[in-house]
């Protein structure tokens, strides 16, 4: 399992990093990011901090573990430099919080997303074909997600990816021990969603992908 959407202390997450990722390891996770919520006032003390903690862990155990923010409720004319200087503070996987249907995210947020260098659109929503379309194009992965509330239109997102040709990824978006999932689990709410095996494989090998990537920058 590789889940690339977790939240810490340093946002509204219940553990710090250290207990996350041994709790991580404890349900089979080989990678993880910490994308805890930012926007213009705090990422430059996120970041730096989940940084170090993310080089520390990285070292001691069998486990990557990747630095990142999730980007939440940031105006959309913003995004895009928001997203420039996340990563000069050394975020490797950027997500955007995606127009959910279940928080008033302002509406044009998916699209500014789309437009950016951003890794992952979580929980995209109501997501139309045409950003499906511009999110394939850009090479940004759509999330499918465990978290309840957010999850209610991962059928849609599997519908409209599957149209356009857009890569999926799976994340827990956890908050809480318990939202920590296994990849048993993943398969199923995947298989829920509407996905085929060859499409649920396919999203796994994404997310391999994406890890490699941040790896390597």
């Amino acid at each position: 399992m590789i889940d690339l959407h977790i939240h810490s202390t340093f946002s509204d997450g219940e553990l710090i990093p250290s207990e996350l990722v041994r709790r991580c390891m404890a349900v089979g996770c080989r990678a993880l990011a910490i994308t805890d919520h930012g926007d213009h006032s705090n990422i430059d003390f996120i970041i730096p901090r989940i940084v170090k903690v993310c080089e520390k862990l990285s070292g001691a155990y069998d486990i990557k573990v990747i630095p990142g923010i999730e980007l939440t409720h940031v105006p959309p004319e913003y995004i895009p430099e928001l997203t420039q200087e996340a990563r000069l503070l050394g975020a490797k996987i950027v997500v955007v919080h995606g127009e959910t249907i279940v928080e008033p995210v302002i509406e044009g947020t998916n699209n500014a997303a789309l437009l950016s260098s951003i890794d992952i659109l979580a929980h995209p929503g109501l997501i139309t074909e045409e950003e499906a379309r511009l999110a394939a194009r850009n090479s940004i992965c759509l999330e499918i997600t465990t978290r309840k509330g957010h999850s209610l239109t991962n059928g849609h997102v599997v519908r409209m990816a599957r149209h356009a040709g857009a890569c999926l990824v799976l994340n827990t978006d956890s908050h809480a021990p318990q939202d920590l999932t296994g990849k048993e689990m993943a398969i199923k709410i995947a298989t829920g969603a509407g996905m085929t095996v060859e499409e649920t494989e396919s999203m796994f090998r994404n997310s391999e992908i994406l890890v490699q990537r941040a790896w390597e920058r």
